[in-house]
């Protein structure tokens, strides 16, 4: 079974819930899904898993520090990572939050990993502002659960 690490950073717990959402609905697919806090996980965590998705809340535009501070820290593993799935998400106060998923998406990218666009939902990643994610936007996480597993797969298979 594809093994897949969700981690997160989280102040306000609009990112957590996020996270906790993703990370249920890619069970649903079949994944085996570790999910944790940035501040929780071990950058050696990333080589053994097959897929790698993280989570923000939205600061002028951009990842939080401390999800920065784990992708600085990546470095460490770079050329290590490569033909790895990865995905962002990001919460917000009002707006912002798709650049905050492209930041994410810019250093996974960096690291060879391979990434899924949405050419007809959330293009970048899952997004939410705020409190107001509603129980309706389930359907926006087993969109996203579907595809990213089906992608794991693939990958899986092939390699």
């Amino acid at each position: 079974m594809p093994s897949v690490m969700v981690t997160y950073h989280s102040r306000s717990g609009h990112t957590k819930l996020m996270a906790e959402r993703i990370s249920v609905a890619l069970r649903g697919e079949g994944l085996d899904v570790t999910c944790k806090r940035v501040e929780e996980t071990s950058i050696d965590e990333l080589l053994g898993v097959d897929g790698v998705v993280i989570g923000s809340p939205t600061y002028y535009g951009t990842m939080s520090a401390e999800i920065k501070r784990f992708l600085d820290e990546s470095v460490k593993h770079h050329t290590k990572l490569d033909g790895k799935v990865g995905a962002a998400f990001a919460s917000s106060g009002s707006t912002g939050q798709e650049t905050t998923v492209l930041s994410i998406l810019a250093a996974l990218l960096i690291h060879g990993m391979i990434i899924q666009g949405d050419c007809s939902g959330l293009h970048y990643g899952v997004t939410a502002v705020g409190a107001r994610q509603e129980e309706s936007d389930a359907e926006l996480y087993k969109r996203f659960a579907r595809r990213y597993a089906a992608l794991v797969r693939r990958v899986c298979t092939s390699a």
